[in-house]
Order: structure tokens, then sequence, then C-alpha cells
């Protein structure tokens, strides 16, 4: 023990500061790097979106987004416990008619599709006011695709478009069921295209 804190005390504190400023600039390029595999390697869903009212002052000029997919029955996991109290979900999607992915179950745990289908991961956000850890017989399931920032000036034309449902939102979903936002499509054609970077 001795030894180590001597050790400790002979490395200079430049070259500890150095490591510290590589490891966030490591952290940083993880996290780009994993948002850049997500929409490259991710299996494209386009989702119909729905209105939502929240508004937050201190964030910017975004857009909040709500889903279809966002409130679901669900289905044989109602009344099942939960290990925890916002648990993760799987849910199936597939194409209908329109080409629109709509949700076919909720699961809590993957499970396995087939094309087209796909499986997306989320989060259960509402709790139907018990204090057990169990499925409520609907859940509100957050995906990580609820907000999306746009250029100052232009959140209310999509919030707008949202409001009339002419606003689509492009998906990349991996296989483990992580999803980001890909692209957004007013009337079905693109308006904003997410960057890899």
């Amino acid at each position: 023990m001795i030894g180590l804190t001597a050790l400790w005390q002979r490395i200079p504190k430049a070259v500890l500061f150095g490591v510290a400023i590589l490891l966030q600039c490591a952290l940083l390029i993880w996290m780009v790097a994993d948002r850049v595999r997500i929409l490259r390697e991710g299996r494209e869903v386009t989702l119909q979106t729905r209105p939502v009212d929240p508004r937050d002052l201190l964030r910017g000029d975004y857009v909040v987004l709500g889903y279809d997919i966002s409130q679901l029955p669900a289905g044989a996991l109602a009344g099942a416990p939960s290990a925890e109290r916002n648990p993760i979900v799987f849910v199936k999607l597939a194409p209908d008619a329109n080409g629109l992915y709509q949700a076919v179950s909720v699961h809590a745990a993957p499970v396995t599709v087939t094309a087209p289908e796909v499986l997306i991961r989320g989060r259960v956000s509402y709790s139907c006011g018990s204090t057990s850890r169990t499925f409520c017989d609907r859940l509100t399931i957050r995906y990580g695709l609820e907000n999306y920032f746009v250029p100052e000036g232009e959140g209310k034309t999509l919030e707008l478009a949202r409001n009339q449902q002419k606003l689509r939102v492009v998906a990349a979903v991996l296989p483990s069921g992580r999803a980001a936002i890909k692209r957004l499509l007013l009337d079905g054609e693109p308006v904003y295209e997410e960057p890899w970077y």
C-alpha cells in the first residue's frame, strides 16, 4: 500500500492532467461513435407522430415528439411483476400497408423477430399509481426519440405539422433495440437529416 502511494506521488501532475484530458476525449469519441453506429447500421423504421404539449424554455428550439407506439396496452405483461419501477421493455414493430411501423406486442425481454419486424427498446415512464412494481394494463413508453432539436425559429412550424399529423420520423434501430432519429419527414419529404457526427 505504501509503495502504491509513493508511486502515485512520483507521477508528475502534468501527466495526470494529460491522462484526465485523454479519458474525457475518449469518452466523447465513444459517444459520437456509438451514435454513428446506430445511424449507419440501424434498420430504418418510419413512425407516425402525435400531438404533445409540454414546454421547456431552457432547452432551446426543439420539437417534442409523441408516437402512436408511445402508449400501448401491456398485453401479456399486464399485472406481471416488474424488477424496477420504470422497467425496460421491448416492443415488436411491424410495418402496416402504408409502411408505418406499428406495435405488435410488448415484452419484458428481447424476443426473436423476423424481417420486416423490428424490436425497439424503451422504458416504461408511467406508473399506474400503485407503489408495487407491476405492469399496468396500459403502458406509457419512452424510446429516447421524444425530443428533436432544430434550427432556431423552426420548432413552431414542425409542431404545427406534428399536430396535423403531417410529420413522421424515420428512426434507425439496432438489433439490440437501441434507436436514434435519422430524419424527419414533412408530408413524406425529408426536412431534416441527422448527421453521423
